[in-house]
Parts: structure tokens; C-alpha cells; sequence
């Protein structure tokens, strides 16, 4: 706390101060208002570091950055794996544009750079994607489908499609239907 605010530091051993000059940048994904009120995150040093504060949402709060996120971490990741991976399938960034990124910006890169060394080609695919991505995006696809009529034909058809889903799933045997 004295070092962020007299900007001097004393060297063990000795009895001299050095002037510091240098600026502090902390960043969190916590809210620290709520962490100060619970006794996890002393108020003293919170006000000593928040001279400027800045609000950057999640990654999950702007899918509009993730096309230009993932050319950037295919640049750099690309060369990762037996190919070179310098574009992505439109289905593959479907994938990435409905998922959550617990991890923000981080996971996308984690998941471009995974994705790029198991490509078995020169374009990332929905195959190339991990499972959690595949997966999520799988569970959240009903969110995205919009049916028209009235809520009863609405609900008709996604019992339909539930139900088609589950027939496919099963070769056609109603009784082997999940």
C-alpha cells in the first residue's frame, strides 16, 4: 500500500528509498464492490488502485469481435499443426460465434490454437472444433430456431422436430429412440 502511494521503495538491506516510476495496470473479471463488501478484497488497496477504471465486457457480450479474434489467432496459431490453417468453414464459426467463453478472449485462442494443430487440412472445420464447443453449441441450437403460428403450432413443431431428432438418432426404430 505505501509503495502505490508514495511511489518509493526501500531495498532490503539498505536504508536508502528509490523513486519508482511506474504505472499499474490490474484487471480482475470479479466485481470488486462485492468482493470489498464480503471481506475478500481490502477497500484501502481497491482505492489506491482505481485511478482510471475502464469496463470491458465478456467476449460472450460481444460475438462481434470473434471473427476478427479468431483470423488474428489463426495468424498466429496457424502454422501450429502438419498444415497451415489460414481460413475457417462458415459452419466452424457458427460454432464459435453461439458459444459462451467461460474463459473469454483466453478460450478462444486456446480453442483456435487447439483446433488449428488437429487440423487434418488447410481449413479449420466443425470437426476441428473440441467437444465443449460442439457440444454447447448443440445444446443451445434450439434457442436460435424461431417457429411462426400460434404458440400451439409453435410448440408442435419443436415437439416434431424433437421427435424427428430422436427417430434419426435411433436408424428409424421408435422403440430405440432416445
Amino acid at each position: 500500500l505505501r509503495v502505490l502511494q508514495e511511489r518509493r521503495v526501500e531495498r532490503v538491506g539498505s536504508n536508502q528509498s528509490v523513486a519508482l516510476d511506474v504505472r499499474l495496470v490490474a484487471a480482475t473479471h470479479r466485481d470488486l464492490a462485492e468482493e470489498i463488501r464480503a471481506g475478500r478484497f481490502r477497500e484501502d488497496l481497491y482505492y489506491r488502485l482505481a485511478v482510471i477504471r475502464l469496463f470491458v465486457p465478456p467476449l460472450r457480450r460481444r460475438r462481434e469481435d470473434i471473427p476478427r479474434l479468431v483470423e488474428h489467432f489463426l495468424a498466429k496459431h496457424g502454422e501450429s499443426g502438419a498444415h497451415p490453417v489460414k481460413e475457417i468453414s462458415r459452419e466452424a464459426m457458427d460454432l464459435l460465434l453461439r458459444y459462451d467463453y467461460p474463459g473469454n478472449v483466453r478460450e478462444l485462442e486456446n480453442i483456435v490454437q487447439s483446433a488449428a494443430v488437429l487440423c487434418r487440412g488447410e481449413m479449420l472445420t466443425s470437426d476441428d472444433m473440441p467437444p465443449a464447443v460442439r457440444t454447447r453449441a448443440d445444446e443451445e441450437g434450439l434457442t436460435f430456431q424461431t417457429f411462426e403460428g400460434s404458440l400451439p403450432r409453435q410448440v408442435e413443431a419443436l415437439e416434431r422436430g424433437l421427435l424427428e431428432e430422436s427417430l434419426a438418432a435411433s436408424g428409424g426404430v421408435q422403440s430405440r429412440a432416445p
